[in-house]
């Protein structure tokens, strides 16, 4: 089997991925130190984490119909060069020795905007490099490169800015955006929606509503895909309890800061583990096998509530990291090779809105919680519910059956194959197959096709 970096499209596209995602990797710990040091409030710092997270969450559905709309290579290349304006800017300001709060909160906004673009268009650009073969083994790749990047940089952005000052880490993550804009501009993609442009309303382009009501009823046209987003959901507000009350309590019982920095490193070995661990297995129930995964999250809550000794702490965190390395390159396979091409930003669009807007329910709940009962109780809950929701996916029976019949086959031209033209590739795939469509799906795409040979008839009988 041909190693996916064999492959220049991907090698390209893992470059830039793996570049830019080295550059974010060192913000978070150099925004904290360069807000707390020009404010010396922690406030400011939620206002300025606030400002990016607020315009990601509303426009994420739209940089979704984007990704779809127009050569996603292209989006992502200029959300880049955004994103790359924006952090250049901003250590320019804290090298100047001046920061001022509302530049960055600007800045934020502007990087959280641009990410809502950039976000959907991951799957696609897999999607059109990689055949459907080797897209697991691509997707772990990724994530690998991924968790080794959250693991060098906090230590990278520590060695920046005690040394040269938090303005030179936000230098590297808008140089590290060039960068990958760079490599972009090499990558040669067609836009998965160029197969499609029989499928338009008679009277032009399709309306805007229209792709987000199409890419929302692929969502709940799967039971498997729409009852995991709420599982992953519910992850995502759980590891915002643990991260919201697990410093203080590592503080105060498990030894010191140490203790935290020891369990967030763990956990970011846990990552790039199970990463590898993906690239290796091919689950045949994939959907089932990553949320169980993803219930392993409980054990460090639970650590943590008891609480027990840092050791374990530190093992559990690790353990439950792994489990999200694993779901994540098989989740994106699956995800790859059962919609089509044409909806893959829109249908990811909402994954990561599910998920990412669990995150601040979280961040608000757990003190108000810790401050009524103490932090055992909200650590509890939220070990129960995380266990219970991500392994009850295994009651319904499209996450139990997905992967275990054979794939359907692909349509000609754009179907369920990447946007590159290989369109048998999920069939012959020996990675996780593709569950046949619900018959309601096969019925809706055998209407409109039915439609458009009725358009495509007129328009030769039209004088």
């Amino acid at each position: 089997m041909e190693h996916p970096l064999r492959l220049p499209g991907f090698r390209l596209l893992f470059l830039g991925r793996t570049i830019s995602t080295l550059g974010d990797a060192v913000v978070p710990a150099a925004l904290a130190i360069a807000v707390t040091r020009a404010t010396g409030s922690s406030a400011a710092l939620a206002v300025v984490l606030g400002c990016a997270m607020v315009p990601r969450l509303f426009l994420l559905p739209f940089g979704g119909v984007a990704g779809d709309r127009f050569d996603p290579r292209l989006v992502a290349l200029t959300t880049d060069l955004v994103r790359a304006v924006a952090q250049l800017l901003v250590g320019l300001e804290l090298l100047g020795g001046h920061p001022s709060l509302p530049h960055i909160a600007i800045a934020s906004a502007v990087g959280g905007a641009a990410s809502a673009f950039a976000m959907p268009t991951a799957s696609p650009l897999v999607a059109a490099t990689v055949p459907g073969e080797h897209r697991l083994r691509a997707n772990a790749l990724l994530g690998t490169a991924s968790g080794a990047a959250r693991l060098a940089g906090p230590a990278l952005a520590g060695v920046l800015v005690y040394t040269a000052g938090p303005g030179w880490a936000f230098l590297l993550d808008g140089a590290s955006f060039v960068l990958s804009a760079a490599l972009l501009t090499r990558l040669t993609v067609e836009p998965a929606g160029a197969a499609d442009e029989t499928d338009r309303t008679p009277g032009g382009p399709r309306s805007l509503r229209r792709d987000l009501a199409e890419g929302w009823s692929e969502v709940r046209a799967r039971d498997w895909y729409w009852t995991s987003l709420i599982a992953h959901g519910i992850w995502n507000g759980a590891s915002a309890v643990l991260l919201t009350l697990g410093p203080l309590i590592a503080a105060t019982r498990l030894g010191g800061d140490g203790a935290w920095v020891a369990v967030t490193q763990a956990g970011a070995v846990g990552l790039l583990v199970g990463s590898l661990i993906a690239g290796r297995l091919r689950p045949r129930r994939p959907v089932l096998a990553g949320n169980l995964a993803l219930a392993l999250y409980g054990l460090p809550l639970l650590a943590l509530a008891v609480p027990t000794p840092a050791p374990v702490v530190v093992a559990a965190q690790a353990v439950a990291m792994a489990g999200l390395g694993f779901l994540n390159p098989v989740w994106s396979t699956v995800v790859q090779q059962d919609f089509p091409a044409a909806t893959l930003a829109r249908v990811t669009s909402y994954d990561w809105l599910l998920s990412l807007g669990a995150a601040p329910v979280g961040y608000v709940l757990a003190p108000l919680a810790a401050d009524a009962w103490g932090s055992r109780v909200p650590l509890l809950a939220a070990a129960a519910l995380v266990t219970l929701v991500c392994a009850g996916t295994a009651a319904v029976p499209g996450v139990r059956r997905h992967g275990t019949r054979p794939a359907a086959e692909p349509a000609s031209g754009n179907g369920n194959g990447n946007a590159a033209g290989n369109g048998n590739a999920a069939a012959t795939a020996p990675g996780p197959a593709a569950e046949q469509p619900p018959a309601r799906v096969q019925d809706q795409e055998r209407e409109r096709g039915q439609e458009r040979d009725r358009d495509r008839a007129q328009a030769r009988i039209t004088p």
